[in-house]
């Protein structure tokens, strides 16, 4: 049976498109993780430490993160805010602080998931409702 060309066409192209997608999160995700000390981050039952958890959700989801931040608004926001230890009922604010706080959070392309937590702790630190409930980890 042949494929007619137009489809073959759109097939390369969208498995082209996934495999480059692929490869650039994998690529800024490996570069993080290996930078630590192998099993630094982990227990022995290969669960991520508490201590580790935001930094590990932060490296492996910053993309959809950057985009939420900038609308101030998402579901990977919302679990980074959990995961920081803002109330429900303070979501809002925090959603609120890191639009307003985007630029200052990534200051350039090159800013790490690392470099954004910082600045967010300090964002968070500095904010009269929110600085109550900030993990620091």
């Amino acid at each position: 049976m042949k494929i007619p060309t137009r489809i073959s066409l759109s097939l390369l192209a969208v498995t082209v498109f996934l495999l480059a997608s692929s490869a650039c999160t994998t690529d800024n995700t490996t570069d993080t993780i290996s930078s630590t000390t192998p099993g630094l981050w982990y227990t022995g039952d290969g669960l991520v430490k508490s201590e580790y958890k935001t930094i590990a959700f932060t490296t492996l989801n910053f993309e959809n993160l950057k985009q939420d931040m900038a609308q101030g608004r998402g579901e990977y926001l919302a679990s980074l805010g959990t995961l920081l230890g803002v109330p429900g009922d303070h979501q809002a604010e925090f959603f609120t602080l890191t639009r307003e706080q985007y630029p200052i959070l990534f200051v350039s392309e090159r800013t790490t998931p690392g470099e954004m937590l910082a600045e967010l702790h300090q964002a968070l630190k500095s904010d009269p409702t929110l600085n109550k409930s900030v993990v620091t980890n």
